[in-house]
Formats: structure tokens, C-alpha cells, sequence
């Protein structure tokens, strides 16, 4: 039942060809030979410091995304602070960072107070990392022995919102007849920090099961239920320190906590890269976000293709159009080409099991990438 990093990378590159090749977005700079929108000319080696923060859904990628363009770039000294989406996009609008993480699109007033960092236009968000979000939980006899449990999406709403206490509650029990659940408290886990993980999350129950939440969509979390845990790494700690946890986390970190199988149609479907990017494949691009060069997806989350895992992520990079320092500009457009690349992609989803970008979308990325001024 455990997921560990080496299923979750051959699920990553069942995902790629569920969903079609990835296309090389312009210019990989953490190689010396561009791709085919240069024809295949040289790119000067990128140098200097550079710092980036958010999501730490990302974490596990970017060590491996750094990595990567490091070995072409070893003059590159590249930092990432996994501070939380809303801290990363924060921390990006004071001008202290060269690019931000969030797993969430950008708001209109932030695409406002952009407009005093860029040296010109406005910033822009794009793809770069797809994965579920795992309802991961400790529960002796259940979790340790390997075993998922089923859940629909009425019933996950209603343990995050309090209503279902117990593990062997009526709701829980009657979708695992094969599992013999204790009358053991839920303790639910959430995120305390401002969190793009937990506004998708949420989205999923908004989208879904409304009656079962009603709160407004927000990066907070909305109730007083459970107890909070910063970041991603908090989360997956606090629920593995006691028996009858529940909690939310990017699976790229869910090691050997279990996972729910998430009711989709009339089955169960565990977690994986694979059912992860079925959802992304069912999904559209925004179009009513504000903006120049910004992709940005809207999750279906109510779908109902087969074997789809329909809670999950869209993480995004946050940038410039220009900067005022040319080498911060030359960085960002490299970087954000290398991570949007198939090398790119193909380093995620073997560090954290991620699912690949649709090949729908590599285009549209790449043209956003190249709009970025480097002089």
C-alpha cells in the first residue's frame, strides 16, 4: 500500500505516457545546447547568487531542479526557502527573492503590487510542478499493516470539519467492510501557515461535496478542529508522532504514513503520480485570470475519469517579465526553462514522484518563459 519515492517515480513516468511527451521549453540554459525555439545555439553559463521561496510542496523538487542545472551551471549558487506558498509570494512582492513558489495563482492585488518589483509589466505565474495531495493518516493495526482506507469526499469533509470523530464511525466503516477500524479518536492535522496545499485541499471539497463545507475558499484554514503544523515536513511529522492522525500533505513527503483511496464514480482510487495527472488531462486553462503570460489551470476536480486521484495540486513559479538586475532576468528565464524542460520535469518526478506538465500546456509555457527581458 506504501507509496515510497521509487513507486511514485514509476507511477511519474506511467503519467508521461498517459499524458503524452513533455516538450522542451525554449532554451534549456542548465544545458550548453539550447532547444529547438534557439535551433540549437549556445547559451552563456549563468553565475551569481539567486534566491527563491514558497511552496514547500516543492521542496523535493527543487533540491532536485537545482541540482540539475547545476551541473551546467555550477557557478549558479541557487537557494530555495520552502517558507509556505503565501510567505514565498510575500517574500517575491518585497523584491527580496528572484522567483517565488505557490501552489496557488496569483490575486488580483498581488498581480497589482507586482507592478513595484518588475522593472516593467506585471509578474506572471506558470505550471512547473503537478502532484496529489495525499489524506495521509496513523492508525495502528491499519496504516502500520499496510492497508488504505476508502473515503468519499463527504466523509473527508466531515472529519476535517469536525462532524466525524472516530475511526470506526459509521461513514468510515460502511465504505471498508474488509478493515476492522478501532473506536479510536481523529485527531486532524492541518496546516498552520498560510498555505496554497491547504487552499487546494479545500477546493477539492468546495468543488465536490459544498454542503460539507461551507467556509470561505482561503490559504488559511478555516476552523479550530485538530491542531496546526507549519509546512509540509510539520504536517507529515505531527501525524506520524500519534496513533489516530489524519492530515493533508503534498505525496512527494507521505513516506510510510497510509492513504486514503478517494471515491471517484462508483470506485476507490489510490494515490498516485499516474491518477494524479488523469485530473490535470480532464482540466482546462483559466481563462479569466488577469494578466500577460500567465497560465494558470482551473482543476476539475469533480471528475470522473477512470482510475483519476481527484485531489491535487497545480504548483506554479512566480516571475518577472523584466528585472532591474540583467543577471537576476538571464537566471529566471534559464531556470524556469530548465524546470519546465523534460530533464527538468523527469528530475521532479524521479525526486518526488510528481506527475509530468500536459503537453497541452508545454507551448504556452515555453512562449510565457521567453517573454522575459534579459537586457
Amino acid at each position: 500500500m506504501r507509496n515510497n519515492v521509487l513507486i511514485r517515480s514509476l507511477a511519474a513516468v506511467s503519467g508521461l505516457v498517459m499524458m503524452a511527451s513533455l516538450a522542451a521549453c525554449g532554451d534549456n540554459t542548465a544545458s550548453t545546447d539550447a532547444s529547438s525555439t534557439d535551433s540549437g545555439s549556445k547559451t552563456e553559463s549563468i553565475s551569481g547568487n539567486f534566491a527563491g521561496a514558497g511552496a514547500s510542496s516543492q521542496q523535493a523538487a527543487v533540491d532536485a531542479w537545482i541540482a540539475g542545472y547545476n551541473e551546467s551551471n555550477p557557478d549558479a549558487k541557487i537557494s530555495y526557502e520552502p517558507s509556505g506558498s503565501g510567505a514565498g509570494v510575500k517574500t517575491f512582492l518585497t523584491g527580496a527573492t528572484a522567483w517565488a513558489g505557490s501552489d496557488k495563482a496569483l490575486a488580483d492585488d498581488e498581480i497589482e503590487q507586482s507592478k513595484s518589483v518588475c522593472a516593467s509589466g506585471q509578474a506572471f505565474d506558470v505550471p512547473v510542478y503537478i502532484s496529489p495531495i495525499a489524506v495521509v493518516f496513523n492508525l495502528k493495526g491499519v496504516s502500520d499493516a499496510g492497508k488504505h482506507i476508502n473515503m468519499d469526499a463527504a466523509t473527508i469533509a466531515k472529519i476535517f470539519d469536525g462532524k466525524i470523530t472516530k475511526w470506526n464511525d459509521p461513514a468510515i466503516a460502511d465504505q471498508n467492510k474488509d478493515l476492522k477500524l478501532p473506536d479510536t479518536a481523529i485527531t486532524v492535522v492541518h496546516r498552520s501557515d498560510k498555505s496554497g496545499t491547504t487552499q487546494n485541499f479545500v477546493s477539492y471539497f468546495k468543488d465536490v461535496t459544498p454542503d460539507n463545507w461551507t467556509y470561505d475558499l482561503s490559504e488559511n484554514w478555516p476552523n479550530e478542529v485538530g491542531q496546526g503544523a507549519k509546512g509540509t515536513s510539520g504536517v507529515i511529522s505531527t501525524v506520524k508522532q500519534a496513533d489516530g492522525t489524519i492530515g493533508y500533505a503534498d505525496f512527494s513527503q507521505v513516506g510510510d504514513l497510509g492513504t486514503v483511496a478517494v471515491k471517484v464514480g462508483d470506485k476507490y482510487n489510490e494515490i498516485s503520480a499516474e491518477a494524479g495527472s488523469k485530473v490535470i488531462g480532464d482540466s482546462k486553462q483559466d481563462d479569466t485570470v488577469k494578466g500577460d503570460n500567465r497560465i494558470v489551470i482551473k482543476i476539475n476536480h469533480a471528475t470522473e475519469a477512470e482510475g483519476a486521484y481527484p485531489i491535487v495540486l497545480v504548483s506554479y513559479d512566480i516571475a518577472c517579465p523584466a528585472y532591474k538586475d540583467a543577471s537576476t532576468a538571464k537566471f529566471v528565464k534559464s531556470w524556469l526553462t530548465y524546470v519546465t524542460s523534460d530533464a527538468g520535469q523527469k528530475a521532479a518526478a524521479q525526486a518526488a514522484g510528481s506527475a509530468p506538465l500536459p503537453s497541452s500546456l508545454t507551448s504556452k509555457i515555453a512562449k510565457s518563459i521567453e517573454a522575459i527581458k534579459t537586457k
